[in-house]
Parts: C-alpha cells; sequence; structure tokens
C-alpha cells in the first residue's frame, strides 16, 4: 500500500523508517519531509496549512493510508476535512483534539471525569490573573491555552516570573492568546505515557521520558525537547493499570459523550506523586523525541498496526516489543530555543557508518545539490537502542563527535536519571 505522511522532523523520520520495514508498505511519501525521508520515501513540497492541495495529491497518488504527525493540522481540522473525500487517516478529528489544542478544554474534561490533575485556575485576562496570583502559594505553573510547540510553559518562583509569563501570554509570544492557565505545582517524576486507539478499543503503545530543558541538568528554558529515553523507569504493571482506569478511560468516555471518538495515537504527560498518577496534558499524536526513541523498540509491522486502527480492528492485533532500552540525543543549532542561524553544512553526516540498533533521525535539515544543510533549531537526533541506557548513550555521544558539526550543541547527560 501508499502512504504519506505529513510533517518534517525526526518524529516524522522515525515513521518513515517503522514503515519502509514492512513489507505491506511500497511506497512513501512525505509532505514536505526532510534529508532524512528524501532516501527512502518521495518528498513532496507541500504547505501543510493547504488542505485542499494536500487532499488533491492525496487523491491523484491514489495513496491508501495518511498518518499526520504535527500537531497544527490536528488542531486546525485536517482529519474531518481530508475523511469528507474518504481519505484514510490515522489521527484524531478536531474535536478530540482540543485534548492537545486547548489546554483549559482539557482541564475541564479533568474535573467533569475525577480526572486526577494538578488544581487551576483559569483567565481571560491579565488583570484577573495577576490578582489571583497575588495569593497563591509558589512556585506555580503557567501555561498559554493553545499550541506553542512545547515552549508556552513557565514555572515561575517569584513575582518577577509570573508577571513576565502573564505578559507574555497575553501579548502573543505564542500565538493569540484569550486564556491562560495557572496550575498548582506538583513535585514528583515526569512520565510519557502513549496509546494507540482505533475509535473504539485501544493498546498501550510504550512510555518514554523527555528532557524539555535546554541545559544540563534540567536546567534553562523550555523546549520542543533536548532528548528522551524509553521506556520511562516508572513503567510497571501497578502504575499502569492506575494511569489506565484513573486517566485514559475517563479521557476516553469523556470524547464518546461528546459524540466523538479517538483515532491515533494519546501522549498522556504525567507527573507521578508519591505512586499516584496525574495529568499535566495530553498531547494527540506522537511526541518528539518519544517516537525516535518508542518506534526502534518495536518488533511488531508498524504498518500493520496502523492499518487495523483505521479498520477499526485493534483489537485483534498483537503489538510486541523487543526488551532492548532505547535513548535518544537531538543535536541542535546553536542560539536554540531562541535565535540561531539555518542553511549551515554539515559535513561528514554521509560517512557515519551505522550498525541495526543505531539511527540518525534527521529533524532540521534540507538536501541541495546532494549536500545536507541545517534548516530547524532541533536538526538531527541520535538514536541506540541497547541492553543498557549507559550504552546507548556512550555510543549516540560517539555518533555526535564522529559528525563534529562545529554550528551544533547538544546534551551530554540525557538520561542522567537512569544512568548510574
Amino acid at each position: 500500500m501508499k502512504v504519506g505522511i505529513l510533517g518534517s522532523g525526526g518524529r516524522e523520520h522515525a515513521l518513515c523508517i517503522a514503515l519502509n520495514r514492512s513489507k505491506k508498505v511500497s511506497k512513501i511519501y512525505c509532505f514536505p519531509g526532510n534529508a532524512g525521508t528524501k532516501s527512502i520515501a518521495e518528498n513532496i513540497e507541500i504547505n501543510l496549512n493547504n488542505f485542499k492541495e494536500i487532499k488533491d495529491f492525496i487523491l491523484e497518488s491514489q495513496i491508501d493510508i495518511v498518518i499526520v504527525g504535527p500537531e497544527k493540522p490536528l488542531v486546525e481540522g485536517i482529519v474531518d476535512y481530508l475523511e469528507k473525500y474518504n481519505i484514510k487517516v490515522f489521527g484524531p478529528n478536531e474535536l478530540c483534539s482540543k485534548l492537545e489544542g486547548s489546554k483549559t478544554f482539557t482541564k475541564n474534561l479533568c474535573k467533569e471525569y475525577n480526572i486526577p490533575t494538578a488544581d487551576f485556575g483559569i483567565f481571560i485576562n491579565s488583570k484577573d490573573a495577576l490578582s489571583f496570583l497575588e495569593n497563591c502559594n509558589l512556585p506555580v505553573v503557567i501555561k498559554a491555552d493553545g499550541l506553542a510547540a512545547g515552549k508556552g510553559v513557565y514555572i515561575c518562583n517569584d513575582k518577577a516570573d509570573y508577571s513576565v509569563a502573564v505578559k507574555d501570554i497575553f501579548e502573543g509570544k505564542f500565538g493569540k492568546a484569550e486564556k491562560i492557565l495557572i496550575e498548582e505545582f506538583l513535585v514528583g517524576e515526569e512520565m510519557s505515557f502513549f496509546v494507540i486507539c482505533d475509535g473504539k478499543n485501544f493498546k498501550k503503545f510504550g512510555t518514554a521520558q523527555d528532557h524539555k530543558r535546554v541545559g544540563e541538568g534540567d536546567k534553562g528554558k523550555n523546549t520542543g525537547g533536548m532528548g528522551a529515553y524509553s521506556p520511562s523507569k516508572l513503567d510497571n504493571e501497578i502504575l499502569n493499570k492506575k494511569i489506565l482506569d484513573q486517566i485514559i478511560k475517563p479521557t476516553l468516555k469523556g470524547l464518546k459523550d461528546l459524540n466523538t471518538s479517538f483515532k491515533g495515537f494519546l501522549y498522556a504527560g504525567l507527573m507521578i506523586v508519591k505512586g499516584e498518577p496525574f495529568l499535566i496534558e495530553y498531547n494527540v499524536r506522537m511526541g518528539d523525541p518519544e517516537c525516535q526513541t518508542i518506534l526502534p523498540r518495536l518488533k511488531s509491522d508498524f504498518a500493520e498496526i496502523i492499518e487495523a486502527c483505521i479498520n477499526e480492528n485493534l483489537i485483534g492485533t498483537n503489538i510486541e516489543w523487543f526488551n532492548d532500552k532505547s535513548l535518544c540525543i537531538v543535536l541542535c543549532s546553536k542560539g536554540y530555543p531562541e535565535d540561531y542561524r539555518k542553511n549551515l553544512e554539515i559535513f561528514n553526516i554521509k560517512n557515519i557508518d551505522l550498525t541495526e540498533n543505531q539511527f540518525i533521525f534527521h529533524a532540521g535539515t534540507i538536501e541541495k545539490k546532494n549536500k545536507i544543510f541545517s534548516n530547524g533549531g532541533r536538526v538531527l537526533n541520535f538514536v541506540v537502542k541497547s541492553k543498557d541506557f549507559k550504552s546507548c548513550r556512550n555510543q549516540a555521544v560517539k555518533l555526535i563527535e564522529k559528525i563534529d558539526w562545529k554550528e551544533g550543541f547538544y546534551r551530554r547527560d540525557i538520561g542522567f536519571k537512569v544512568i548510574k
């Protein structure tokens, strides 16, 4: 079958490679893809905001299944649009995508269905928000309501912090903001928990832990993700059952009560406090870079799983995993997550020999005249699958050193909480 993938990041390159391993897949298209996807798929230069152009190409090329990688087109309703033309799409519809597109939608759902989450307040102007904050116990967490590419979150320890956060959000640093979310700061350990859904049933699809902060020791500004590892050290049957019973199932029931159903990847960002899970946020797609650490551990045929979801037959599909650990280090362009340069050549990447358990997933790259150039803040993902996290990290660092890209930087401590 022919498969189309929307997106251009490391996640989409990982999706490409997983699909390319399947005998069921005859051709892959990437919209628009990157220098990495170009080697195994046909990159199609299309504006992801132009749903009609995407639809026309899918129909003309007779693409059987479309997978939507990033959150923005999901939140803007691309699934609903494509399904009107009988195109089979893996990803949630516009209403379900509000779980990520509107943090206040998710918080209100939590309140109605008794889903454990941090206490919160929702405000529509800076005056009321600041007045409320005057009486809060610090620290607090302040979030932009809409999409912010993983960056619209502030942990505020004092008045100066929360004043900047409120100002930034309401002045549109992360796009137009009609609401702001102020949350209780929970103390615990983070966990990323994934399920895959076919609209009727769901199955667990791995766990991971990412590193959002730009600096080592998890310090500095939030980013889209500096690295990740899978599985989470917290992954166990007792906790998993609590997450499914207290968080995932009530959420899917809440959507069903709204006369809709979830199809695609549902990613719960959790805080585990004394063994109890609390929902921090939902993403309605695979995480990036969590996807890059999870998919290499998948033993089953990824295309068969996606096809089963499209046909609402996930219940009859067995999902098997390798026992190995996996770790990803993201190589970024200097200056990220603030200002950084683009179109910088990466000289040595084509000379790297990889073993079957080593991967380089391209993110912000572009190929021009047979040369690879940077095209974003997060440029390359170095992923290694091994029996232990320390070996994974050591091998990933050695691969980065072979690239020897002077314009980049990375964190050497990814996985420090699980590596002694």
